[in-house]
């Protein structure tokens, strides 16, 4: 069982080396961040900001995304994976958000995971992105590390989620996602995590560093 303090510790050190971090993803609004964060699933960052750039310029609202029709959606997203169900998903919530919130995207948490392609993960960055309300997003980075460094261990991104909330001070949690999110992309990798270049060393419960 690993002690508060000694997570307290892990969190001072990922505060200290990433404090400022911001998303990686590129947007102009709070829809182009939606549609970023739904293209993300299964696919990074890099590429997203990519598919993106050519994207927006063409539709960046709701309206624009209906006009331009799903299978030139579906082109234009293609490299980012299960397109056919992404272009849906944009299409689906692009006339959910001009029907029933005047083509806004909800602040609502509860409103936002109604909508097609949108999980907690998407709903979390959204909530504290877009409108900051402290949230913590759980994707495979934040999973990982969470379960390596024995902040919040648990078998579910949900179960994850209620550990960090519980260890991270409330006013913190927004911050503390990208923290983690930045630590797994450049040291605590998935496969091969560069332990010997880790801040956390020293004191990390999973270090090959001792």
């Amino acid at each position: 069982m690993i002690d508060e303090n000694f997570k307290l510790e892990e969190l001072k050190i990922l505060e200290e080396v990433y404090r400022g971090a911001i998303p990686e993803l590129k947007f102009n609004s709070t829809f182009e961040l939606l549609v970023s964060v739904i293209l993300s699933a299964q696919c990074t960052d890099k590429r997203v900001n990519q598919v993106t750039a050519i994207l927006f310029p063409l539709a960046n609202t709701p309206e624009k995304i209906l006009q331009l029709g799903q299978a030139r959606i579906e082109e234009i997203i293609r490299p980012c994976g299960y397109f056919r169900a992404k272009a849906k998903h944009i299409i689906a919530t692009s006339e959910i958000l001009i029907r029933d919130y005047g083509g806004e995207v909800p602040a609502d948490f509860d409103e936002l995971v109604k909508l097609p392609g949108v999980g907690r993960k998407t709903a979390n960055v959204v909530t504290s992105v877009a409108f900051k309300n402290p949230a913590i997003a759980v994707d495979t980075h934040v999973f990982r590390l969470a379960n390596r460094m024995k902040l919040a261990e648990g078998s579910t991104p949900l179960e994850v989620e209620r550990g960090l909330q519980k260890i991270i001070p409330r006013e913190k949690w927004s911050d503390a996602h990208h923290w983690l999110i930045w630590h797994g992309r450049e040291i605590c990798k998935s496969r091969n995590p560069k332990c010997d270049e880790c801040p956390l060393k020293n004191i990390c419960p999973s270090s090959k560093i001792k």
